[in-house]
């Protein structure tokens, strides 16, 4: 991709304009200085992933999941190998779905661990059930083209 593409750090919400060129650089946010493209998984709550999911120009995976889960457990490294796999041209992130219910409501979500892909602001793809990262990277490459 060429030109500018938007991000939203998942630390304060600001909208980030990057250049596409310059997305494996590194990039921080304008105001807080966090590393938008890090690889890191990214907990959020429901104002900040509807922002991102509606406004990433940058392929967005989320994991709903809740500490109670089992699965949700085992896959927590899984998910966040996968993150270092497909970064910078997937950002992963997590919203438990025990302390955000409206999440799950939102997103219609009837079984965790579930992973949803957005991308240009709409829902790409979803799939339910623990998986292992190479699983997971595979489930993105499906959907999405990536440099990873």
């Amino acid at each position: 991709m060429s030109g500018a593409m938007k991000m939203v750090c998942h630390d304060c919400g600001t909208v980030n304009r990057v250049p596409a060129a310059r997305l494996g650089a590194g990039p921080k946010c304008g105001t807080c200085g966090t590393k938008l493209t890090a690889g890191k998984v990214r907990e959020l709550d429901l104002k900040t992933l509807e922002k991102s999911a509606r406004t990433d120009d940058v392929p967005l995976l989320v994991d709903f999941w809740a500490p109670w889960c089992g699965p949700c457990r085992m896959m927590a490294p899984e998910f966040a190998k996968a993150g270092d796999m497909l970064a910078p041209g997937v950002r992963l992130a997590k919203i438990d779905t025990q302390s955000h219910p409206d999440a799950a409501i939102r997103y219609s979500i009837r079984g965790i661990p579930a992973l949803i892909l957005f991308r240009g602001g709409r829902e790409v793809a979803r799939k339910a059930g623990a998986m292992p990262a190479a699983g997971i990277a595979a489930f993105v490459r499906a959907h999405v083209k990536t440099d990873a």
